[in-house]
């Protein structure tokens, strides 16, 4: 049979092309062809109409609205989680036969269905405290591109302006005026590249809290939400209240903009609502309210963050730096692990940058162990072949290159088919390798890249020994803890009995 599918994820990195590659892999061993549309973070090339129109049947594997859901109306569709696709390809492929056999067809896009623009995926069913993360991740999930564009960018430029200016050059490009850039750029000078290149990060970099806000506010309001969450975001980093600030504008802003759009209007008001009303007095109401109201204590407690994390050292930094390895593992790019990364990120500042702060070390250390899961589970797989399945060894080459690259994600497939073993063996190792880190001082100005940006490290030794030492870890003991349960079930097959003993069977 010939199908197509589609793969997307609320942040459009990891899970969506795991997702893709894992249904490719499942059709072909079927004996089936099929092309995957991965609507990700890589942009879209959408499958060509005639190979929708000759599909026998479609799967959808997404945790976010379908761009585009038009295109495969009238088609027999199977649809499940991205997740379920990683986990679980045959299955869908095998529903997908079943789906095509049977001739049920889908129903037609909802009107609006087939819209290509912003998408989320908030389920309204759903508990408070689920919808509470489906809003926040939404945010995370726009505002990464900001966060790895201009971090990169930024630390790009000090790195350049240390080989142009010498030891000073990181704060002397600082004080470059982008005007001066504009009227006089030199090419010939490698100070004015590294502004140059400083510039553009800190114009993406300040992006950053607007769109978390913006798209949290988005996500709790569709499009109304994205004004006022925008203007709170920006609001939030003029009164110094941060990555805080901005969460609370983005739910603020969010819920006023839902508010207004419910009130009741005349009739020739209504066709105005969206454009004007909604985003006029949602924002009035959400930008005042981040002024006179939330400005100031939301901007206390930031600094006294800020101020706890500067002040950190010794044995207090290695707890933290632990602390955050274990919360990077335990859910392989969920929202513990963004709540890592994402306090790690907004502490890269332009100012932390040079002047190698506390909140570099926390960058280290939060990279590292996000590598560690996949690198440490490949290298089980090379160990000791024996304890996973033929799946699990094909995920194991993936895995190099994606825990290499600083993508946690890698390891969802191995903690997804022995979750018990799998998951405490990579945070015990992630939690070794921040801690590390931290005890090392290592530094990194970049918030993403993997190993593909160890020369923006500063400690690169003792950066690169603790990812090492935290595979090694990680590696021994899913190797350890899969090892005990094969001892036990050799054990019950060769008990004295003669057989296996009451209660057990070959397949546990």
């Amino acid at each position: 049979m010939k199908f197509v599918a589609v793969t997307s994820c609320p942040t459009g990195i990891a899970h969506t092309y795991m997702a893709a590659e894992a249904l490719e892999q499942a059709a072909r061993d079927a004996g089936h062809e099929i092309q995957v549309e991965t609507q990700g973070a890589g942009g879209l090339q959408e499958i060509p109409q005639a190979t929708i129109d000759a599909a026998d049947a479609v799967i959808f594997a997404a945790d976010v609205e379908v761009r585009g859901r038009d295109r495969f109306a009238g088609k027999p569709t199977v649809t499940a989680p991205v997740k379920k696709a990683i986990n679980g390809a045959a299955g869908l492929v095998a529903e997908a036969v079943e789906a095509a056999q049977s001739g049920t067809v889908s129903a037609p896009a909802a009107p609006g269905g087939g819209s290509r623009g912003l998408a989320t995926k908030v389920d309204h069913d759903a508990g408070v405290g689920t919808r509470v993360r489906q809003w926040l991740m939404t945010g995370v999930s726009y505002m990464i591109p900001f966060v790895a564009a201009g971090g990169i960018l930024i630390a790009f430029g000090f790195m350049l302006a240390r080989f142009a200016g010498g030891s000073d050059g990181a704060i002397e490009v600082t004080k470059i005026p982008i005007a001066d850039l504009i009227k006089h750029f030199d090419a010939t000078s490698g100070m004015q590249w590294a502004a140059l290149l400083f510039q553009v990060g800190v114009a993406a970099f300040g992006f950053l809290v607007p769109a978390l806000a913006g798209f949290i506010a988005f996500a709790i309001a569709d499009r109304p939400g994205i004004a006022p969450g925008f203007v709170g975001g920006a609001l939030a980093g003029t009164v110094g209240a941060g990555f805080l600030g901005g969460i609370v504008a983005g739910f603020l802003g969010g819920f006023v903009a839902l508010w207004v759009s419910r009130w009741r209007v005349p009739k020739a008001v209504s066709s105005i609502m969206p454009v004007v009303l909604i985003p006029l007095v949602a924002t009035l109401i959400t930008g005042g309210l981040m002024i006179v109201v939330l400005g100031r204590p939301l901007s206390w407690v930031t600094d006294k963050l800020t101020a706890g994390l500067d002040n950190m050292s010794g044995g207090s930094m290695i707890v933290l730096g632990v602390v955050l390895g274990l919360m990077m593992a335990f859910d392989m790019g969920g929202p513990v692990n963004k709540v890592a990364y994402t306090f790690a990120t907004t502490g890269l500042t332009a100012a932390a940058i040079a002047s190698h702060g506390t909140q570099l070390t926390v960058m280290a250390a939060v990279m590292a162990a996000g590598m560690t899961p996949p690198l440490g589970l490949a290298l089980a797989t090379v160990l000791r072949k024996d304890l996973f399945s033929e799946p699990e060894r094909e995920n194991g080459k993936a895995a190099w290159l994606l825990g290499a690259s600083f993508i946690t994600e890698g390891a969802i497939p191995f903690a997804a088919a022995d979750p018990l073993r799998v998951i405490p063996s990579i945070m015990v190792g992630s939690g070794v390798t921040g801690g590390l880190v931290a005890a090392f001082g290592s530094e990194l100005a970049a918030p993403h890249g993997g190993i593909w940006v160890t020369p923006l490290i500063n400690g690169i030794p003792g950066y690169l020994l603790a990812i090492v030492v935290g595979t090694v870890v990680t590696s021994g003991l899913v190797v350890m803890a899969k090892s005990v349960r094969r001892t036990e079930i050799l054990d019950a097959v060769d008990a004295p009995t003669g057989g296996v003993h009451a209660g057990h069977t070959v397949a546990a």
